[in-house]
C-alpha cells in the first residue's frame, strides 16, 4: 500500500438507490487534507452532520442488519462498507463523502463503481507519511461457529483469507486469499458482489431489508446454485465478496493494518468486533511510543509550545504531530488534578469545558509551526457542534485528537474528539483567530 497518505484530485458524484433502504441517494467524494481520514457528511440535515468513518462511531450488533452502519447523534449513515472497502484497497486515506440520504448508492452491488469513480476523481500524493500499524501479537475470537483471526506476517501490506461453507448445497464450500495490492483489489475482489440465497429473499424484505435490491445488483442464487436472471463474475464471487467486505469493515481502524486476516464465515458484526480489538491493542501501542509517527512531543517539549502552566496544562504527552494537519495527546486524568477539589469533592468529574480545553491546547500544538514563523498566537474565537457523550473520572486516559479543517492568514477551524478507551467522550468544533 501506499507510503503516504492519499486523497481525490477533484470531486465526483454518483447516484442511485440503496440495497436495503431503497431511496435513491447522491454521493459526492471530494478531497480532503492530510489527516482527516475518511468523513461522510449528511447535506440532507440541518448542519449537514459529519461522521468519521471509525470503529467508534461504528455501530455494533448489526448481525441481522447485513451491513454496515454509522451513527454520530442522529445522523447515520447504512451500507458504507463497500465504498470504504474501494478507498482502502486502492489506498486513498483521506475524503470527505457528502450524501443526501441515509444510506449510500448499491450501484452495481460490488466496489467496482466506486473504483471507477475513485480513479474518475483521480489520486493525489500529498506527501505525508500515512499511519500504519503493525501487528505485534495474535488476536482472535470465536462465536456461534464463526472464526476471525489477525495475525502478525513478515513484510508489508494486508493478506486476507476467507473460508465460506454455510454448509448449504447453493454455495458448497468456497476459499479466497490475497496479499491486497491496488491492482489485485481492482481486479480481483471489487467486481464481486453482493449476494442472496433464493430461499432467503422473502424473509430478507419481511425484515424490511433489500428494498432496493434486484438480480442486477445483487446475485440472487437459486437452488441449482446459480444466480437468477444474472451470471457470476468469478467462479467464486460470493467469497470474494465476502473479504471485499471484510476489507471495508477494516477500513474503520483508520490505519494501513499490517497483518494476515483469517476468517471462516465472518459477517459484518464479528468483523467489526476484530476490529474493536485491534483498536484498543493500538490505541495501547502508541501511547507506549510503539507506533511509528512523524513527531512525538513528551511533557518538557509541550511546556516550550504552550505557556500553559499547573493546574492548567491539560495536555501530558503527544503521540502523533503530522505537520499542521493532525495531532493526537494524552491527557492522564488524577485525583491529584485542582479542579476535582470543587468539581465535585464527593462525586469527582473531569468538567467539559476542561475536556475542551484539552483539545484547545492541542490545536495550539499542531499550529505551532505556523505560529512561531508568523511570530503570531491563536486565541478562541468560538465553538460549534460541542457534544458530551460520558463522564471523564480519576483513572481515565483521556486521548485527544485534532484535524485542521480549514487554515488561512487570520483563522484557523480544527475539529477535536476527546476519548477514554473507545468512548467519544467530547467533541467540538473549535475556531481560533491568529493574531500576530
Amino acid at each position: 500500500m501506499p507510503a503516504n497518505q492519499r486523497t481525490l484530485q477533484r470531486p465526483v458524484t454518483r447516484a442511485g438507490p440503496g440495497l436495503h433502504l431503497g431511496e435513491e441517494a447522491r454521493v459526492t467524494l471530494l478531497p480532503a487534507p492530510p489527516g482527516a481520514g475518511i468523513l461522510f457528511a449528511r447535506t440532507d440535515l440541518p448542519g449537514s452532520p459529519e461522521i468519521p468513518a471509525t470503529e467508534a462511531y461504528a455501530v455494533a450488533g448489526s448481525r441481522h442488519q447485513r451491513r454496515t452502519m454509522l451513527r454520530r447523534e442522529e445522523a447515520e449513515v447504512h451500507t458504507v462498507e463497500h465504498l470504504l472497502s474501494a478507498f482502502y484497497g486502492l489506498g486513498v486515506t483521506n475524503a470527505r463523502v457528502e450524501i443526501d440520504r441515509a444510506e449510500l448508492p448499491g450501484l452495481d452491488g460490488s466496489a467496482q463503481e466506486w473504483v471507477r469513480a475513485i480513479r474518475e476523481a483521480g489520486e493525489e500524493d500529498q506527501g505525508v507519511p500515512a499511519r500504519h500499524f503493525v501487528l505485534p501479537e495474535a488476536v482472535a475470537l470465536t462465536e456461534s461457529g464463526v472464526h476471525l483471526a489477525a495475525l502478525p506476517q513478515d513484510g508489508e501490506g494486508l493478506t486476507v483469507s476467507y473460508t465460506l461453507d454455510y454448509g448449504t448445497p447453493e454455495l458448497g464450500s468456497q476459499f479466497f486469499t490475497a496479499r491486497l495490492t491496488p491492482e489485485i483489489y481492482a481486479e480481483q475482489i471489487a467486481p464481486a458482489r453482493t449476494f442472496c440465497l433464493s430461499r432467503e429473499a422473502d424473509a430478507l424484505r419481511a425484515a424490511g431489508l433489500g428494498r432496493g435490491a434486484n438480480t442486477a445488483n445483487t446475485l440472487v442464487i437459486g437452488p441449482s446454485g446459480a444466480p437468477l436472471d444474472n451470471a457470476f463474475r468469478f467462479p467464486d464471487e460470493p467469497v470474494r465478496h465476502k473479504v471485499l467486505d471484510l476489507i471495508g469493515d477494516l477500513a474503520l481502524l483508520g490505519v494501513d493494518l499490517r497483518a494476515h486476516v483469517i476468517a471462516i464465515r465472518s459477517g459484518h458484526d464479528t468483523n467489526g468486533a476484530l476490529v474493536r480489538r485491534i483498536s484498543r491493542l493500538l490505541r495501547e501501542r502508541e501511547i507506549a511510543g510503539a507506533v511509528e509517527h512523524e513527531s512525538r512531543l513528551d511533557i518538557e517539549d509541550i511546556m516550550r509550545i504552550l505557556p500553559h502552566r499547573y493546574p492548567f496544562l491539560l495536555v501530558d504527552r503527544v503521540i502523533e504531530r503530522v505537520g499542521l494537519h493532525r495531532a493526537v495527546g494524552l491527557k492522564n486524568v488524577t485525583i491529584g488534578d485542582a479542579f476535582f477539589q470543587g468539581h465535585f469533592p464527593t462525586k469527582p468529574i473531569m468538567p467539559g469545558v476542561l475536556q475542551v480545553e484539552a483539545l484547545a491546547q492541542l490545536c495550539g500544538v499542531l499550529l505551532m509551526p505556523k505560529l512561531k514563523a508568523e511570530k503570531s498566537l491563536a486565541y478562541l474565537l468560538s465553538l460549534d457542534q460541542c457534544r458530551f457523550r460520558r463522564t471523564v473520572v480519576p483513572g481515565d486516559q483521556l486521548r485527544l485528537e485534532v484535524v485542521t479543517q480549514k487554515l488561512k492568514t487570520r483563522t484557523a477551524q480544527c475539529r477535536g474528539t476527546a476519548s477514554v478507551a473507545s468512548d467519544v467522550a467530547c467533541e467540538a468544533t473549535m475556531r481560533f483567530m491568529i493574531v500576530g
